[in-house]
């Protein structure tokens, strides 16, 4: 009989390593998919941990995902930022790919941003376009709160009505409003991965409400919504998926459109993460 994890004790042990090596811990923390990566330029980095030094951390394992978790300032905001995340299609379970939000939690984060590449499904899209998540449709083959529930954790039966922080989207709206950067909204649809969508995935995403669609951040969501925090997320659309004009994507490709975007995408997320307030 296969002995089950306790993950409340490894998130309570991460937690304390990280306690103990950096000291001061952050209200806020950022996943820096792809789109962001070039927000690690505008942090001042006090501390910086490579993943396999954490205990119990998974490794990032994707091209174009590096691996470190990073204690600094960004502007006037003290903050944790996780270079890299990880992919259920990598491997990991969900509790795993999940497990660098609970250690947050832990250490006291209470508000969460995250960043992704996304394939666009809706017409008015283009290439570039930055999207403010507004909801999900969660369809990968495994949910992040499958199992043992944890009380201190969260709730058995957790709401998603807010998923994503109205009031950090209407920041957003006003930022982008203010410095004439074009941003679109929509539903983000979470799929495993690793495969690009086909055409007929396209048409029955936009379908059923899809925006756009990626294989990550909807794990994410969910379980910093159980942990009771406060998320934006934003996607970098990175190759059009809509009705009669699918456009073939490579990695490459996509890495290339989000890289472009990336200057955007940083100081958006740098100017809502210094304008908002804590709850």
């Amino acid at each position: 009989m296969v002995q089950e994890i306790n993950w409340l004790e490894r998130i309570n042990e991460t937690a304390a390593f990280l306690k103990e090596r950096v000291g001061k811990m952050p209200k806020t923390a950022i996943i820096l998919g792809t789109g962001l990566g070039d927000l690690v330029n505008h942090i001042n980095i006090e501390v910086s941990i490579p993943y396999e030094e954490i205990p119990n951390f998974p490794v990032s394992t994707v091209e174009g995902h590096s691996g470190r978790l990073i204690f600094g300032t960004l502007g006037t905001k003290y903050i944790m930022a996780m270079q890299g995340r990880f992919h259920f299609y990598e491997g990991y379970s969900m509790k795993e790919s999940t497990f660098p939000v609970r250690v947050m939690k832990a250490v006291g984060v209470k508000t969460l941003f995250v960043s992704n590449a996304a394939g666009g499904m809706n017409p008015d899209f283009k290439i570039g376009d930055l999207m403010i998540i507004t909801d999900h449709i969660n369809l990968f083959p495994e949910h992040p709160l499958r199992g043992k529930n944890y009380e201190e954790l969260g709730p058995r039966f957790p709401g998603m009505v807010d998923a994503y922080s109205p009031r950090l989207i209407e920041k957003c709206r006003e930022i982008a409003k203010a410095n004439d950067i074009r941003v679109v909204e929509g539903v983000y649809v979470g799929t495993q991965g690793p495969t690009f969508e086909t055409p007929a995935e396209y048409r029955y995403f936009w379908r059923i409400g899809g925006d756009a669609v990626g294989m990550s951040t909807v794990p994410e969501v969910i379980v910093a919504n159980h942990a009771d925090m406060e998320v934006f997320g934003m996607s970098v659309i990175t190759d059009i998926g809509a009705e009669g004009v699918v456009e073939e994507a490579t990695h490459e490709e996509v890495q290339a459109a989000a890289a472009k975007a990336q200057p955007v995408m940083s100081f958006l997320m740098k100017e809502i993460i210094n304008q908002f307030e804590e709850l």
